[in-house]
């Protein structure tokens, strides 16, 4: 059973412990995302020594590759990745209901093909948690139906109470599960999604649909909105947000828990993340640069090379400069959080968010 306890508190900004299967993490924390059971370009012990606690992989990936039998077969997803550290799984509805076919999801289920081979799948709601448990999951998410920014108000709608339906199906499951809100960036629909899931009762609670596109200020509103309905003692989870200046805006009203692929994705595309903001390492003025990636990082990368070494490394197409990348990304993300922690901790967090949003640009 989950366990978790708020250790201290900053304003609405709060510290604290996570405790699943024996596994631990203190929040508010971050999970890189391992879609497919791995962190690209980064192995499992690279993520131990980077301080990662938790990771998120997606069930919808797996299950058409390597698929659920094959990956209980050899022991579950922690024996499958080498990873002994709290493990969320990703319903994957977000990536089935994406994928051409709406028509197949007006029941209580989702019917859906295999990108990779045309295999049809057909998943209710229960189905689907009870393939995250198969996987040896430690947390499962709930299937929710999360539609595209922007979307009329009548579709919002159907999403919610889509998404509470599932939510009800989802909980029959015995297991840690987390629930998912929708209702986009409609304040009333917002909430009343929220009560729903506090109403049928979650290990966890967590806000899908938002950082697709909508303003940032009416995106920071639905936070305030679960901060003032999930239970306070309940650890609370935005998917799916990944910048910087995000994540401590979130963190500053309540929320404990965080994924996305901002930082390796980005790595990979040679946007590198600094405390002056993000600077493009594939530039041709970084050739003779002999500075770190950051001067206010202290990760092994920045202290043992330089941009000009990895501008050479980008464009000689050398796959070692994702790493690099990715290694400095995540390193970067994580120190925001050991910061949050300690600033929130000491009564300091606005300060620290202020000046990190300032320097951040």
């Amino acid at each position: 059973m989950l366990k978790f306890d708020v250790k201290t508190t900053d304003g609405n900004a709060r510290t604290g412990r996570l405790e699943v299967n024996g596994r631990k993490a203190v929040t508010p924390m971050f999970m890189p995302v391992a879609t497919r059971g791995s962190v690209r370009t980064l192995l499992s012990k690279d993520l131990k020594e980077l301080g990662v606690e938790a990771l998120i992989s997606n069930m919808y990936h797996l299950l058409i590759r390597p698929g659920a039998d094959i990956i209980q077969e050899v022991g579950g997803l922690h024996e499958f990745m080498n990873w002994d550290g709290v493990l969320f799984t990703d319903s994957g509805g977000f990536q089935m209901i994406r994928k051409g076919f709406e028509q197949d999801i007006k029941e209580n289920k989702v019917k859906f093909k295999s990108e990779l081979d045309g295999t049809v799948f057909e998943l209710t709601p229960t189905d689907d948690v009870e393939l995250q448990f198969k996987m040896d999951t430690d947390v499962a998410m709930c299937l929710d139906y999360c539609p595209p920014y922007p979307a009329e108000r009548e579709t919002l709608e159907a999403s919610v109470d889509k998404t509470t339906r599932w939510a009800e199906e989802c909980r029959k499951v015995d297991g840690d599960i987390f629930g998912i809100s929708q209702g986009g960036i409609e304040p009333d629909l917002r909430a009343k999604s929220c009560q729903a899931l506090v109403d049928i009762g979650f290990q966890g609670y967590a806000l899908g649909g938002l950082s697709i596109g909508e303003p940032a200020e009416k995106m920071y509103a639905m936070f305030d909105i679960a901060d003032e309905i999930y239970p306070q003692e309940a650890p609370r989870y935005v998917m799916g947000l990944g910048s910087p200046v995000e994540m401590l805006e979130a963190i500053e009203r309540g929320m404990d828990i965080f994924d996305s692929a901002y930082p390796t994705r980005n790595a990979r595309h040679g946007s590198i993340l600094t405390h002056k903001g993000s600077l493009d390492i594939r530039k041709a003025k970084f050739k003779k640069d002999n500075g770190p990636l950051d001067p206010d990082c202290d990760c092994s990368i920045c202290s043992e090379y330089s941009r000009a070494y990895i501008n050479h490394l980008c464009r000689a197409e050398e796959l070692s400069w994702m790493r690099m990348a990715t290694l400095h990304n995540l390193h970067f993300t994580l120190s925001i959080f050991k910061e949050s922690r300690r600033a929130i901790a000491d009564g300091s967090f606005q300060g620290y968010k202020e000046k990190f949003q300032k320097n951040y640009g």
